[in-house]
């Protein structure tokens, strides 16, 4: 058997996850909490039932299709092949957008990015990626240093109030971070528009598309800064931290770089050196995604303000 190219590969694996989901979108079923250590997964969130049907099909596919690839998952954590020195690994989030998969909502995707398994891997490693839109169907593919596809279409906005822009909630304690967002929160309230849809690549895929100007995702930032946040986020987060981790990010941020997108870290920095297998707090990733580099700098500045902010208000 023909060993597919990383690119092929991981819209193979992402198109087949998505014809396996799509009928469950909105099925209350998927919802009930499964698995070992209270339901939980490899990253700290719950192991909804559904998520456990789409890391079964991964599972079976790679064993079939791709035997020698070794792949990080979100529920998993680290699958090497018995009896074979990998030399590349998929990172994989069956379903980055749960929740919004078991409401019937659009805003759910397969992500699934390739990277050569060489020491550690970083982000900047990433070679190739795949983002399938599980309700629609529509899918992003890119490969360094190739592009995009399909052709990007970024906002030119560089205004903060004219800003349509998204970030989450789930497992983070909302008071914190909304104090951390406030300036862009009121900024843009009126003249654009804030969302949060439940995906880390879904929003980041919507700056690709135009809909959006900027994703912004502060949690890890806030936790290695401010002293006794953690502990709040723990509390919300039933004992885990819940941020983004690499295998949430990695296929979007390829896709979002190749579409010409600025994408880095909390505090304005690079994602390419950050490890890329790893889950918990130790591998999360702040993230600034912004549609050109005049609006990241504003989104950056606001963001250092809201980190001060919430340190002088909690001493």
């Amino acid at each position: 058997m023909s060993v597919p190219s990383p690119r092929t590969l991981c819209s193979e694996l992402a198109t087949a996850l998505r014809a396996e989901l799509a009928g469950e979108l909105g099925a209350h079923r998927g919802r009930d909490h499964v698995g070992a250590d209270g339901g939980r997964g490899e990253g700290g969130d719950v192991t909804f039932a559904i998520d456990e049907r789409a890391e079964s099909l991964m599972e079976s596919f790679l064993a079939e299709r791709a035997p020698e690839v070794a792949f990080y998952s979100e529920d998993r954590g680290m699958v090497r092949p018995t009896n074979r020195d990998p030399s590349w690994v998929l990172i994989v989030d069956p379903i980055d957008g749960t929740r919004p998969a078991l409401a019937g909502f659009e805003s759910a995707c397969v992500s699934v990015a390739a990277a050569p398994l060489e020491g550690e891997p970083t982000m900047g490693d990433v070679a190739a990626g795949c983002i399938v839109e599980i309700k629609s169907g529509a899918q992003f593919t890119a490969e360094r240093g190739a592009g995009l596809q399909p052709t990007p279409r970024l906002s030119r906005n560089a205004r903060l109030e004219r800003m349509f822009w998204s970030y989450g909630l789930r497992g983070r304690p909302a008071r914190l971070t909304v104090e951390v967002l406030a300036e862009l929160i009121d900024a843009s309230s009126v003249g654009g528009a804030t969302f949060d849809l439940g995906s880390a690549t879904y929003d980041m895929t919507r700056v690709a598309t135009g809909q959006l100007d900027a994703y912004v995702e502060p949690g890890p930032r806030m936790v290695a800064d401010l002293p006794g946040v953690r502990a709040e986020f723990e509390r919300v987060g039933d004992g885990a931290v819940l941020n983004n981790s690499p295998y949430d990010l990695a296929a979007a941020v390829l896709c979002l770089e190749e579409a010409g997108a600025v994408v880095t870290d909390g505090y304005g920095q690079p994602l390419a050196p950050r490890p890329l297998l790893g889950s918990g707090a130790d591998f999360q990733i702040s993230c600034v995604t912004a549609a050109n580099r005049d609006l990241h700098g504003k989104i950056c500045a606001a963001i250092d303000a809201g980190i001060e902010r919430l340190a002088a208000l909690s001493g």
